[in-house]
């Protein structure tokens, strides 16, 4: 991404790195009661983990009749809700046999409650019990078409279950097709299902191979096109949906694998206009969780606008968008500040080298919405100062209107009460706004500006910026090309 601030990119590549991390461990639970649709969330376990012969015992009773062998497989599941119970049952030979025999049977009752011990199996953060289920996994993508939801939901989550640690288990799933499998599976019309779906991809896209051995086959199939109307369509009806596919859009932005086929089929002019969507919901106060929404759809398009591409920017100049981002920063400021950083991320990456941006946050009058935001945080500090930076530096009839929107009095507390690192972005602004309008200069310094250059004088990485900006309140004002321009023949709207 394109950022003039370093440390700016670091801070930002840890927090990424944290989140993605963080997600790549997670797994999910269903426990839902079949029979009654009541929730097992509250069902007893029992209180300690069973024996191998109480383990061997129960085995030995799903081989009997039809009632008996549904009681037992419902008390195996729950019993395999211990991890021990886990460990146990996977080292016993035959056992994994004998549940795939359970789990392939004609009978949909003993079919579900073996699938559910599965998924029991799959949660367990012992990779030897995630790789005993090896055997389960073909089984698991042709079940992928079968005609019941549930069923083919918790299969689903199961196999994202597996793929989280396990790199065998991928490595099997890959030459038995599960990209063609989900490929299939995405064009189902119930929401468990694709939101299950959802699930195993980003699992999969997140993997360490993922940009060698899984994206690629991604991008030859149809998912990308399903993914992309799957975030934009029923975002009232089906947000769970439309944040998982966000998420796996993003994961596959970010290996760079082939970001040209995306931006030549439309993709950043499609998240603009979601994202225009998505801020006249909030407008009209319909934004109960949609921050988990914005948040994947903000970094896709930052990262897509990182690329360099001819006519890459083409798809996204609205100036709309702009209105859309301070919308989102409004309104998500008191409780979701991670919100106000992405927003301010993606307005570096519009602002870095295009001046249409540039020149629409100064006829919008977007500057002082943005200085308000100076105060929030360090992080957000630095992107503002950073976003300023980019529209200095677009020249003179720039920084006179900078200079114009009272940016000195914002640069002068921030300067006064921030720390080095800040600071240092303050004065990178002050040069490109003296370079370019020498009459900021005289400005700062009658109001003020020298007593906040002045702490930090003796920082070893500041003072020689410092002299440098404090040697021009001793010098006459230069005369700049601007300044020989009456202010009333400044263009309104910038080139």
């Amino acid at each position: 991404m394109v950022c003039c601030l370093q440390s700016v990119i670091v801070l930002f590549v840890a927090l990424r790195k944290a989140r993605k991390q963080q997600q790549l461990i997670s797994k999910r639970l269903l426990r839902e009661d079949t029979q009654n649709g009541e929730g097992k969330a509250g069902m007893e376990i029992p209180t300690d983990p069973l024996s191998e012969q109480e383990v061997l015992q129960l085995l030995r009773d799903t081989q009997k009749g039809t009632e008996e062998r549904k009681k037992s497989l419902s008390c195996l599941r729950q019993a395999l809700q211990h991890k021990e119970t886990q460990q146990k049952f996977v080292r016993l030979e035959g056992s994994m046999r004998v549940l795939i025999g359970l789990f392939t049977s004609s009978l949909a009752d003993v079919q579900m409650e073996a699938a559910h011990c599965l998924h029991e199996l799959s949660h367990s953060s012992d990779p030897a019990v995630a790789e005993a289920c090896l055997p389960a996994t073909s089984y698991l993508l042709t079940y992928l078409s079968g005609h019941s939801i549930e069923f083919t939901e918790l299969c689903l989550y199961t196999l994202g279950n597996l793929v989280v640690e396990s790199e065998a288990v991928r490595k099997q799933l890959l030459p038995q097709g599960i990209i063609s499998a989900l490929a299939s599976c995405i064009q189902s019309p119930h929401e468990a299902v694709l939101e299950g779906l959802g699930y195993v991809l980003s699992q999969l896209l997140q993997a360490k191979e993922a940009s060698i051995e899984i994206i690629p086959l991604v991008l030859d199939s149809a998912l990308p096109q399903h993914m992309l109307q799957l975030v934009c369509s029923n975002l009232e009806l089906g947000m769970g949906v439309a944040v998982e596919f966000a998420w796996c859009l993003h994961y596959v932005v970010c290996s760079c694998v082939n970001n040209a086929l995306l931006i030549s089929q439309g993709i950043m002019s499609t998240l603009v206009l979601l994202l225009l969507e998505l801020a006249s919901m909030v407008s009209k106060a319909v934004a109960d969780g949609l921050e988990l929404l914005i948040c994947p759809v903000l970094r896709c398009l930052s990262n897509l606008l990182a690329e360099e591409m001819e006519g890459c920017n083409m798809q996204v100049q609205d100036e709309r968008l702009l209105v859309a981002l301070f919308t989102f920063m409004q309104y998500f400021l008191n409780h979701h500040l991670f919100i106000v950083q992405e927003c301010l991320w993606l307005l570096n990456n519009l602002t870095a080298d295009e001046p249409f941006f540039c020149s629409a946050m100064l006829t919008l009058d977007l500057i002082p919405a943005l200085l308000q935001l100076l105060p929030c945080s360090r992080m957000v500090a630095l992107l503002v100062l950073t976003v300023l930076c980019n529209i200095a530096e677009k020249g003179c009839a720039y920084c006179q209107q900078l200079h114009q929107k009272a940016v000195l009095s914002s640069l002068i507390s921030i300067l006064t009460l921030s720390d080095a690192e800040v600071a240092g972005q303050c004065l990178e602004l002050l040069h490109l706004l003296f370079l370019h309008w020498p009459e900021a200069a005289a400005d700062f310094f009658t109001q003020a500006g020298l007593q906040a250059l002045e702490q930090h004088q003796h920082h070893p990485e500041l003072q020689e910026r410092v002299r440098a900006l404090m040697n021009l309140a001793t010098q006459p004002t230069a005369a700049s090309p601007c300044s020989l321009v009456s202010s009333a023949a400044v263009p309104s709207s910038l080139p």
